[in-house]
């Protein structure tokens, strides 16, 4: 009990991990695609997530598709155990080049690698309920990963972590432009009126998202990181690459401008995880 009790002690007080997109949008995310799974793949996935516990993350559960969506950011405060995946929740391109979808993945450690990769062993019923568990858990969380803007494009900054931004009474000491991205911003905007639901997206819209590649969704989110994340980022030089030590400011004019595309991306993100999933579980 002692030891229970210092480990719990230990873990409230550890820092907790950048959560990308945050908890509320990942489980958006998983919502949206659980309203739009097929029959076939609703039943495997909750046959998947029935065994979830055998991951063996009592702090991090694994017991709806909304739990898995956030489980990755969760396992970060176990390090001994998962930090192989911390480098797999971003790919971080070069926005003052050209669009590489290969490029910063050394050995399929990025994000749109992953989504590849996991999907597989989610879908093969030969392997253990904890691999499938797991593999689920990680494909839910970086298609959402992926459309944030931030985790693709890059400026020479480490997708935004090395811009220090004011955003409302937080001073730049306390923030920078990617947890903006993941946190406040994303929240805000799917919060305020109309607010984005599991049904938001129309049938036409369904349709259209549902297309492409994971290369392409990938490019898209570079392509907002390179025409909204920066340019309208009052006080930030444009300049490529940028210089170093910057310091920028969230006003209401930036926060309108990046509003649609957070809303966006997140509803593209919830229907594209339907879509992986209904292919690969139709048998």
């Amino acid at each position: 009990m002692i030891k229970r009790l210092i480990l719990a002690l230990t873990l409230a007080l550890a820092p907790a991990p950048a959560l990308a997109w945050g908890d509320y949008a990942h489980r958006l995310i998983a919502d949206i695609a659980l309203a739009d799974l097929t029959p076939r793949a609703r039943v495997e996935v909750r046959r998947i997530l029935a065994r979830g516990a055998a991951v063996d993350t009592p702090a991090c559960p694994i017991g709806t598709l909304a739990d898995a969506a956030v489980w990755p950011d969760c396992v970060r405060s176990l390090p001994d155990r998962f930090a192989f995946s911390f480098s797999w929740h971003y790919q971080n391109i070069d926005i003052c080049a050209p669009f590489d979808a290969d490029a910063k993945c050394p050995d399929g450690n990025c994000v749109t690698a992953q989504i590849t990769r996991q999907l597989a062993i989610a879908a093969d019923r030969r392997a253990s309920a904890a691999d499938r568990a797991q593999a689920l858990a990680f494909v839910a969380h970086f298609v959402g990963d992926m459309h944030q803007p931030l985790h693709i494009g890059d400026k020479h900054d480490k997708g935004g972590n090395d811009v220090r931004a004011a955003y409302g009474a937080k001073a730049p000491e306390r923030m920078n432009l990617h947890r903006i991205w993941d946190s406040d911003l994303a929240e805000r905007a799917l919060t305020e009126p109309p607010a984005i639901g599991p049904r938001s997206p129309t049938r036409a819209q369904r349709r259209d998202w549902a297309g492409g590649r994971v290369a392409d969704w990938a490019q898209e989110s570079w392509e907002l990181s390179r025409t909204v994340v920066y340019p309208e980022l009052k006080g930030y030089p444009d300049t490529c690459p940028a210089k170093s030590d910057i310091r920028a400011t969230i006003d209401e004019a930036y926060v309108a401008a990046a509003r649609d595309a957070v809303r966006l991306q997140t509803q593209r993100a919830g229907v594209r995880l339907a879509m992986l999933l209904n292919r690969a579980f139709a048998r």
